[in-house]
């Protein structure tokens, strides 16, 4: 089999694997960026509740759906082929991202607006649920085993370089138009620059072929009839999935604390302005970014699940220091200094996070892999990991300290860091391709 043989997958698996990504992802953060402008725009205002609470529901309404999108196109995926999947998350993405950019507004349709945006967000959560496990997948499969944590790595960037990426066209195009003129149409643009980019991605991934892997493993009728039912209802499986689960619950953690929860602490509890904000979490995600693709290389040396133990545990001991930390360099803002201690946060996310994919390719079988890398990922990142950012939050409010919300982002690696040492095993040395080498 010629992909086993090869050093590195064709550069334009990766550009379409990670392109696609990259531009789903910023689509969620600039829904997230923009959630108070659009707030105003697509909900009526009301004197017993503010518009941004059910603004922020349709954000938090596509997260909670991605697990249910990872068992759909997880499913697919295994059945009908790791492109067909791929490709048709992308295909989801991009159509709902030009729907929001020319969605009439409450003012133009009424009630039916805020049903359309709703509706629209679940859509792209679904397919967002099932996006990520098969852009890895796609990367790995078409691998060697001994490189499979460093190619793999670059897909562990698509989210953190599509909040770059949001940050890159928000901010310029708000300075360009102005306020007045962004909150009344300006906001668009940015959705729609994201359906542009998404033509591309779709494009590039369309002349994609299958993976040889999946490719082999129809052809000696290895694949699995019901992925789903073999991946929750099968005990042995199931462990997999649970364990998994954990692992990236712990991983989805500490990014979400380290890439979103600093810039609301910093906003809400220290009082640092959106625009030092986002300028201090752009040059942390600058200089902290590399650091994915070191430890994808370093765990195809050392083991994957050494260097996402390290992190979960070097999180847990160095989150309440370094806020503490950003608090004394906030008072006035050192832009250099808070980006500095972000950076180190990130870094440490990107030992969690920068194996994980190879992990979770290794750790299941080709079988079910899709779907129980997606029922894994969007339950650890869609729920727990996204579930950071309001119980953060409200643990600070509700203990009347503003260091209150760490207890969520330090419980969860050091419970993670116990459960791995004591019942996962390392996925370091697994041949994927030796399930459609047996002879049979």
């Amino acid at each position: 089999m010629s992909s086993q043989n090869d050093s590195k997958p064709p550069y334009k698996i990766l550009i379409a694997a990670l392109v696609g990504s990259v531009v789903e992802w910023y689509d969620l953060f600039v829904y997230g960026s923009l959630v108070v402008v659009l707030s105003a725009i697509f909900f009526p205002t009301s004197a017993s509740i503010s518009p941004i609470i059910p603004a922020v529901g349709a954000f938090v309404a596509g997260a909670a759906v991605r697990p249910a999108g990872g068992a759909i196109f997880g499913r697919l995926g295994d059945l009908m082929g790791r492109r067909f999947a791929f490709v048709l998350t992308t295909v989801i993405m991009g159509a709902g991202s030009a729907a929001v950019g020319l969605l009439p507004t409450y003012g133009q349709i009424g009630i039916l607006a805020p049903i359309a945006l709703v509706l629209l967000r679940v859509l792209q959560g679904l397919a967002l649920g099932g996006e990520y496990a098969g852009s890895v997948i796609y990367v790995a499969e078409n691998c060697a085993d001994r490189n499979r944590g460093y190619w793999t790595s670059f897909i562990q960037l698509a989210p953190t370089l599509g909040l770059l990426l949001s940050f890159g066209i928000i901010l310029p195009v708000q300075l360009i138009l102005g306020a007045a003129a962004f909150h009344s149409w300006g906001w668009r643009i940015p959705f729609l620059a994201a359906s542009v980019l998404l033509i591309v991605a779709i494009a590039a991934r369309w002349k994609l072929t299958e993976t040889s892997l999946f490719s082999a493993l129809k052809d000696i009728k290895k694949t699995s009839s019901s992925p789903l039912f073999e991946s929750i209802r099968q005990k042995s499986n199931l462990k997999l999935v649970i364990l998994a689960l954990v692992i990236v619950s712990g991983a989805s953690v500490v990014w979400h604390t380290a890439q979103f929860y600093t810039s609301i602490f910093m906003q809400t509890s220290l009082k640092i302005s959106f625009a030092i904000s986002a300028e201090v979490t752009a040059i942390a995600l600058v200089l902290g970014s590399p650091m994915f693709i070191l430890f994808g290389r370093m765990s195809d040396r050392i083991g994957r699940l050494k260097i996402i133990l390290i992190g979960n545990v070097l999180a847990a001991a160095s989150f309440y220091p370094i806020y503490y930390a950003i608090d004394l360099f906030s008072h006035p803002p050192n832009v250099f200094a808070l980006a500095g201690l972000l950076s180190v946060q990130i870094s440490i996310s990107a030992m969690c996070y920068g194996p994980l994919g190879a992990f979770l390719v290794e750790y299941f079988p080709a079988r079910i892999r899709y779907t129980s890398m997606s029922i894994s990922h969007g339950i650890g990142t869609g729920d727990v990991g996204d579930g950071t950012l309001v119980i953060a939050p409200v643990l600070a409010l509700v203990l009347g300290n503003v260091y209150g919300g760490l207890i969520w982002a330090i419980a969860v690696p050091s419970i993670v860091s116990f459960v791995s040492v004591l019942l996962v095993k390392e996925t370091k040395g697994t041949s994927i391709w030796l399930e459609v080498q047996k002879k049979h």
